[in-house]
């Protein structure tokens, strides 16, 4: 097996350990949203995304609430917005 097929392998175990995981480290959350450190570590500080701190020493996360906050801010798509635009309007016809 290559070194890069390694890798892969190895990657692709290690995120397969986190993902039926409810709490996340730093380090698992950063893989699992798929962002850089400085990018969490802002958001973590503007609280934007809730975490959790036991005594005062390493970050975690419930990966519901980065899931939850990966699906803030949704835009629909034309056929959707014209789904609800009729459902509405015939909603009132009644």
């Amino acid at each position: 097996m290559t070194k890069d097929k390694f890798n892969q392998n190895e990657n692709f175990l290690s995120k397969q350990a986190f993902i039926e995981k409810e709490i996340l480290s730093f380090k698992e959350a950063l893989a699992y949203l798929d962002v850089s450190s400085s990018f969490l570590y802002k958001q973590t500080s503007q609280r934007a995304i809730r975490y959790f701190k036991p005594n005062g020493g390493k970050i975690y996360f419930k990966k519901t609430d980065l899931d939850g906050w990966m699906l803030q801010n949704e835009n629909k798509s034309v056929v959707s917005l014209e789904e609800e635009l009729l459902t509405k309007i015939s909603g009132h016809e009644k």
